[in-house]
């Protein structure tokens, strides 16, 4: 058995105290210990610093950054038996972050992403996750009254219905779709209008109600390229906080490559051999620029060049 894809966004090294944290006396135990540290998000963005030339998340002690934030803190987990968490800042306050925790920048996640070590967007891409979900679940959707938070920010209660809410994972099927009945295994890419000059990746979409991924799968591939998947094999899966995806990747057969993009949601697809697709993954294609490295579709595209 070949080892396990593990991708970016994933591998966290906090103990997320899952039961521990819905007790309110444990939660304020964690939040009073003056050695709880936190990380700070500048409208989603998290706090970076440079230490010894490694890009790393900016921590300062929880107590320091409270008056900044906007929100009560999130607790992210236990670090080496530490509490950790995060605090929502707003950009009107960045200039007292600036000089509360020295140098450092808050670029966009898809950046960190490219900077930090595995661990570190890990804890980043899951405190983006739960303040995206905060900002757009202040209000029960069954009674429109205004929710409070627990369980350190990972649940919102109503107390007028009684309703508990927790934070949400939108399922996506993102699938290279391959053909094996020619000449050579090919794989298939497609290009969305907005993307970069050159940029494809694997086809994706969100799962409906009443769907398996496998239906998903089907159901996207027929309508983004017009193929019908024969058989579905799964690879890998990804946290995506933009602002809360779980990418489930899949390779798809299927039963002939005669693709046709659907022109709505893709405007070009492209069918590779593997050694072209080697080509895309190392940069030397003349026409065709890969997923992003810390995108699973890389990991997708990765592993079927490598026969995995």
């Amino acid at each position: 058995m070949s080892a396990p894809v593990v991708t970016a966004f994933s591998a966290s090294p906090l103990d997320r105290g899952g039961d521990a944290r819905n007790d309110p006396a444990w939660m304020a135990a964690r939040t009073a210990d003056p050695a709880a540290l936190s990380l700070a998000i500048i409208d989603g963005r998290p706090r970076l610093e440079t230490v010894e030339g490694q890009d790393r998340l900016a921590w300062a002690p929880l107590s320091r950054l409270v008056p900044l934030a906007d929100a009560e803190p999130t607790f992210l987990g236990l670090w080496k038996e530490a509490p950790v968490f995060a605090c929502s800042v707003p950009e009107v306050r960045s200039a007292e972050l600036e000089s509360l925790m020295g140098p450092g920048d808050h670029p966009d996640m898809r950046a960190v992403a490219a900077r930090v070590p595995m661990g570190d967007l890990a804890m980043a891409g899951a405190a983006k996750g739960l303040f995206d979900w905060h900002r757009r679940n202040g209000f029960c959707p069954g009674c429109g009254q205004e929710t409070q938070v627990a369980s350190g920010g990972w649940r919102r209660t109503c107390a007028p219905c009684g309703v508990e809410h927790y934070p949400r994972v939108d399922p996506v099927c993102i699938m290279l779709p391959v053909f094996s009945g020619g000449a050579e295994p090919i794989c298939l890419l497609g290009r969305q209008a907005t993307w970069p000059a050159g940029r494809m990746s694997a086809l994706a979409g969100f799962m409906e109600p009443g769907e398996c991924l496998e239906e998903a799968c089907a159901r996207e591939v027929k309508e983004e390229a017009g193929l019908t998947v024969t058989a579905v094999r799964y690879l890998a899966s990804q946290p995506w906080p933009f602002p809360h995806q779980l990418m489930i990747s899949l390779i798809a057969e299927v039963s002939d490559d005669k693709a046709q993009p659907d022109l709505t949601e893709l405007e070009a697809v492209r069918w590779l051999t593997r050694d072209e697709a080697r080509q895309v993954l190392e940069g030397r294609h003349p026409d065709v620029v890969a997923p992003y490295p810390f995108a699973i579709a890389h990991s997708l595209l990765k592993a079927w060049v490598d026969d995995i």
